[in-house]
């Protein structure tokens, strides 16, 4: 749910997972086919895991980081791992990149550069968010929905962001 001023977007549970099978919908109707799914962690680990599932596909993952400060409210200085995680040896052929979004674009320009620039295995790669900013640099080949607002997205499972494990015992009286 967009709030009435458009900053920021509320999203459920039910809503995230539609969105996430209207995302495996546009790459499906597209008729491009590929050989694993790349996703960037932590963002596109949810999105990427049910693609992974849908396609049948391995799940690679790659680590990044930019939204540490303030419980992942602020933009920081870009981490990426060095390695990819892949069940097959290496990273090779066609590659569905997942993220959950194309917030400033910065993200994804830097991962498609390093891979087509360090990854030669891979032949062909396409880029799949769920949502895509108006400010957004960089383009993704798939995207489910357009955000010309540029809302802080509230994604439903961010309440672990905060939640420590002490709070976890006095919840659960354990």
């Amino acid at each position: 749910m967009l709030t009435e001023d458009g900053k920021h977007l509320y999203v459920s549970y039910d809503e995230y997972h539609n969105l996430i099978e209207k995302l495996a919908l546009k790459v499906y109707q597209s008729g491009w086919e590929f050989d694993t799914i790349l996703c960037l962690a932590r963002g596109g680990m949810r999105p990427g895991d049910i693609l992974s599932r849908i396609f049948d596909k391995p799940l690679a993952i790659m680590s990044t980081s930019s939204y540490r400060a303030e419980a992942g409210t602020v933009q920081g200085k870009l981490d990426i791992a060095r390695y990819i995680t892949t069940p097959k040896g290496e990273i090779a052929g066609k590659v569905l990149l997942v993220d959950d979004l194309a917030d400033s674009g910065h993200t994804l320009k830097v991962v498609i550069d390093l891979l087509k620039n360090n990854y030669s295995p891979i032949t062909e790669l396409r880029s799949a968010v769920i949502w895509t900013k108006q400010l957004s640099t960089f383009t993704p080949d798939y995207s489910v929905e357009f955000l010309p607002t540029n809302p802080w997205i509230h994604q439903p499972f961010e309440g672990y962001d905060s939640l420590r494990p002490a709070q976890l015992l006095e919840k659960w009286k354990l």
